[in-house]
């Protein structure tokens, strides 16, 4: 699919416009905190003039459009002796995300080969489908952003149904999928293809995030690979509070508990609830027994799960390189710092064989 268009500041105002008037949920960055920080967070918007193109990375991923941090998976309800199960309504509002950074929107096509693997997770891709993404170009990054070494970029369109360029006047939009090719048709005569226009130049922006994180993936994944009971995981996980915040706003975590929640003595329902690897309670046992029975050992786990693990088994890092952990860790445990020195590590053990 080549399907490209020059889309005016005022049009994209009038398609927002258009699909909030015919009831569709439309999802995009808008400022949030008080007026002394610049800071951003992905919500629901009733005018295009709450939309902030421009600015720092949301603080919060796009994961919980996709993957709420609590919903009801059934009802349960006795009945005598027996049980009745109550099944959610079917269906999935209609969404439209605008503004979708690109870290962000890659990190569901990421997801979604653990979430369809042995078995198919029908919420999740149920508001996949429901849902369509305007990727922007990204405009801002910081020395906690890292999504070149992940095999990403500020301009990368992975996941995207469109991607939006900056240009004079607006945004040149290229349109990769059929859901992005149905949203674009009811306009498609309207919108010139692009001829000249002046993007805006990203390339010093990767420059300058592809500085902070030099090391590859693959280098990495080999020095995991043989260093699992490595003494640097004590080292790196004694600031580690345990406290999942890092897993909670990073785009491509996807741990869940399940738990049924009384709502008197003879119903109640069956939830779905975001989790982490890092707090202790994740792998507790009912025994009292716990097969990570140290920060450590769980903090190696995030390690091996998004640069070792996954990748084995999908073909994918389980990072986009987002920074959010970085910023967000109350014990200000640099990512960026800990794969550094994997690598660097990685680098020696090569140089010595």
């Amino acid at each position: 699919m080549n399907i490209r268009r020059m889309i005016g500041k005022t049009d994209l105002d009038v398609l927002i416009r258009d699909l909030i008037s015919a009831g569709k949920r439309v999802i995009a960055p808008v400022r949030c905190g008080d007026s002394q920080h610049e800071a951003l967070e992905y919500a629901p918007v009733r005018s295009p003039a709450e939309i902030h193109w421009a600015g720092p990375l949301p603080l919060r991923s796009l994961k919980e459009i996709i993957f709420p941090p609590t919903e009801t998976l059934f009802g349960w309800k006795q009945v005598k002796s027996s049980v009745e199960i109550e099944a959610n309504p079917n269906g999935f509002r209609e969404t439209v995300i605008i503004g979708a950074r690109p870290c962000d929107a890659a990190a569901f096509e990421i997801v979604d080969r653990v979430m369809g693997w042995d078995y198919r997770d029908d919420l999740w891709f149920g508001r996949r489908q429901a849902t369509t993404i305007l990727t922007v170009a990204c405009p801002h990054g910081d020395e906690s952003c890292f999504c070149p070494a992940v095999g990403l970029s500020p301009e990368s369109a992975r996941g995207a149904d469109w991607f939006l360029t900056p240009a004079d006047g607006g945004f040149e939009a290229a349109i990769l999928t059929q859901k992005g090719e149905a949203l674009l048709e009811p306009y498609k005569a309207q919108w010139p293809e692009p001829n000249n226009f002046s993007k805006q130049q990203l390339s010093g922006l990767e420059s300058k995030v592809r500085a902070n994180l030099k090391v590859q993936p693959e280098s990495i994944r080999q020095w995991l690979e043989k260093h699992f009971d490595d003494p640097l995981w004590k080292h790196v996980a004694l600031r580690c509070h345990g406290c999942g915040a890092c897993a909670f706003v990073c785009p491509a975590c996807h741990c869940f508990d399940i738990v049924d929640e009384p709502e008197g003595i003879d119903r109640g329902r069956r939830r779905r609830n975001w989790d982490a690897c890092q707090p202790a309670l994740f792998t507790l046992h009912g025994s009292g027994h716990n097969p990570r029975k140290d920060q450590a050992a769980r903090f190696r786990q995030r390690i091996m799960h998004k640069f070792n693990y996954y990748p084995a088994r999908f073909g994918e890092v389980l990072c986009t390189g987002c920074g959010r952990c970085v910023r967000v860790c109350a014990a200000g445990m640099d990512l960026i710092a800990i794969l550094a020195e994997i690598g660097r590590r990685s680098e020696e053990a090569g140089a010595a064989s």
